[in-house]
C-alpha cells in the first residue's frame, strides 16, 4: 500500500474488526478472505497473505534489513505514531 496513513477501526464485543474499506481495496481483501494476524511487540501486523509464524518472521526480518532500520527503532516509532493518533482522536472529544 502506497499510502501510511493510519486508519481507525473499533473492536466489537466479540473481538470482531472490521477493516476499512479503503484498507480492504488497497490490500485487495475480499470478503471471507482469510488473513494473517502477527504480533510484533505490541503492535500487531494483519497480511492478507497465510504466512506461518516463521515465514512471517522472516519476512520483517528482510523487510527491517533492507530499509535499515532496527526493530527498536520501528517500535518506538510505531509508538510515537499511536501516541499522535491517541492524542488527534481523544483529546479533541474531551474539550
Amino acid at each position: 500500500m502506497e499510502n501510511a496513513k493510519p486508519y481507525t477501526a473499533e473492536i466489537k464485543a466479540r473481538g470482531q474488526l472490521t477493516i476499512p474499506k479503503k484498507v480492504r481495496e488497497a490490500g485487495n481483501l475480499e470478503e471471507g478472505e482469510v488473513v494473517s494476524i502477527i504480533p510484533v511487540g505490541d503492535t500487531l501486523i494483519i497480511t492478507p497473505r497465510k504466512l506461518e509464524l516463521e515465514d512471517a518472521r522472516r519476512e520483517i526480518k528482510k523487510i527491517l534489513k533492507a530499509s535499515g532500520v532496527s526493530l527498536g527503532v520501528l517500535l518506538e516509532g510505531l509508538k510515537q505514531e499511536r501516541e499522535i493518533l491517541f492524542k488527534e482522536l481523544y483529546e479533541k472529544k474531551k474539550k
